[in-house]
């Protein structure tokens, strides 16, 4: 299934069901926001689903992605992972910082009390804070008890995203120092308007991991179709991770991290920060800027054969 979050004067959103092919859209019948789907989704589901097969065979009315708000625009817990390790391994040998020990995902807490919808230009108060685009998949687990196994996680998965995970990577080294978490280097996220259930991915949807590439573009160009399975831990992994020493809320968010492969020279990249650490290794010095007022990034993942999945987020940096 797939659904939206379209406004209604609220700060959730109404729940609608999207087609396939993301053309069409219903109202969700019994249930007025994602949220409460989630925390349901037992008792909501075979209708929804339902709604879904009606949709797809020419139901509702046509479905505008820009108007569509953050799938989840508040959620109760947002959880970011770094599991590419062409990517960590290339911003340590970058900054030449320590190693970090292997075995163990890295995550931290960010905000999780406003998700911005895909096609909202972005405002940020300066480009000297190095504005940074990452392009992230994500995971939306119903309620999860502490102490979840890996193999048990898997199945609290109830649905996909498609993240922008927005940086700014001058102030992030400031606050990584103090030992505390990032606040002022992480603003708020943004998400494609669609949220799937991993089902509509088939095959593409393998040990917990997005087997598709994720497709970017800056400012017109293409920057890079990393592939996303390459993550060193699942999204069931970093669920038990999560999940250790705490139960999890149902409409908790998970992130993969920026999208990285090691061949990052012929895939590009989901990250400026990554492709300006490749050019200091090749030429001793960043040639990319960060972003600038009145920039374009678009992101988007498509099924292999070219078919819509979660949208696009096609967004603006404004000041």
């Amino acid at each position: 299934m797939k659904f939206a979050t379209l406004p209604n004067g609220t700060p959730d959103g109404a729940l609608h069901v999207v087609s396939r092919d993301l053309t069409r859209s219903t109202p969700a019948k019994g249930v007025a926001t994602l949220q409460s789907l989630i925390e349901n989704w037992e008792a909501h589901a075979p209708a929804l689903q339902e709604q879904y097969a009606a949709v797809n065979d020419g139901e509702g009315t046509p479905f505008d992605q820009s108007a569509a708000l953050a799938p989840l625009p508040r959620a109760w817990q947002w959880l970011d992972g770094s599991v590419y390790d062409s990517h960590g391994d290339l911003m340590q040998k970058v900054f030449k910082m320590d190693p970090v020990p292997k075995g163990r995902p890295l995550m931290y807490q960010g905000m999780s009390h406003e998700f911005l919808p895909a096609t909202a230009d972005v405002p940020f108060p300066s480009t000297d804070d190095g504005i940074d685009f990452e392009g992230e998949f994500g995971i939306i687990c119903d309620a999860v008890p502490m102490g979840v196994t890996a193999q048990n996680a898997k199945s609290h998965i109830r649905l996909l995203v498609q993240i922008n995970d927005w940086s700014l990577r001058t102030v992030a080294p400031i606050e990584m120092k103090t030992g505390f978490g990032w606040v002022q280097a992480k603003p708020a996220c943004s998400v494609a308007p669609v949220a799937v259930t991993p089902d509509e991915l088939g095959d593409a949807w393998r040990d917990a991991r997005v087997d598709l590439p994720l497709m970017v573009e800056l400012n017109g160009n293409q920057f890079g179709a990393a592939e996303g399975y390459h993550m060193s831990f699942g999204f069931d992994d970093l669920i038990a991770h999560a999940a250790r020493t705490r139960n999890l809320a149902a409409g908790t968010i998970i992130g993969s991290g920026t999208v990285s492969n090691e061949n990052f020279r012929e895939v590009g990249s989901s990250c400026l920060a990554e492709r300006r650490g490749i050019e200091m290794l090749d030429t001793g010095a960043p040639q990319t800027p960060y972003m600038s007022f009145g920039d374009h990034v678009k992101m988007e993942c498509r099924t292999r054969d070219g078919q819509p999945i979660f949208g696009e987020i096609s967004q603006k940096v404004v000041q």
